[in-house]
């Protein structure tokens, strides 16, 4: 009979087990953070595109020329037509959702389907279906609260569209805000070049 080497047939030593587990749980932890961090970017996705949607109907809104409605004699001309922005909206829904979603609801008369043809979200001509992680804000002439850090102050002859959420449900907000003022010497509405934003992953 031959003998059997006892080294033929070698396993891994104690080190190079703890190394192999050291390397997983790094790899772990790595992949976890990536994970939630792409969550967390999906989730405020929302709230930039709504934003960029309400601030492009403020703008459109702005762009259409309203004139009044009037009975005219003869040989006289009628007021001149004007531009002007959409009064305030109601915020959409009255409390910030502290961790969840929030169901719009599609009634007339309430959520995103509320205003007239001069004022709230009906001007504005925006409306949402699906649920939503954040409070929807539209403010003319004023700016809307809350929000740290600086930002540009639309003014009385402006607006700010803005996103209100609470993700994790702790005591920080987070905004997502783009504002416009109409220019005095040309008339026109100008835009904020960007959405400003603080505690964007709150």
């Amino acid at each position: 009979m031959r003998a059997l080497k006892r080294y033929d047939r070698r396993g891994f030593t104690l080190v190079e087990l703890m190394i192999v587990v050291a390397i997983i749980g790094v790899l772990a932890a790595l992949a976890i953070f990536g994970v939630r961090r792409y969550l967390a970017s999906a989730k405020t996705s929302e709230a930039k595109n709504s934003v960029g949607a309400i601030t492009r109907g403020a703008a459109a809104a702005f762009e259409r020329e309203t004139a009044a409605s009037e009975i005219l004699a003869g040989g006289a001309n009628s007021a001149t037509a004007s531009h002007s922005l959409c009064g305030s909206a109601d915020p959409v829904p009255d409390t910030v959702p502290a961790g969840v979603k929030y169901q719009p609801d599609a009634t007339e008369g309430e959520d995103f389907e509320t205003g007239t043809a001069t004022a709230g979200w009906k001007c504005l001509r925006f409306s949402m279906t699906q649920p939503i992680y954040y409070q929807y804000q539209y403010l003319q002439g004023t700016q809307i609260a809350g929000a740290g850090g600086t930002r540009p102050n639309p003014g009385a002859t402006g607006f700010e569209a803005g996103a209100v959420g609470n993700l994790d449900n702790d005591l920080l907000n987070s905004y997502f805000i783009r504002g416009g003022a109409v220019d005095a010497a040309t008339g026109q509405l100008t835009l904020a070049t960007q959405v400003f934003i603080d505690n964007e992953y709150e």
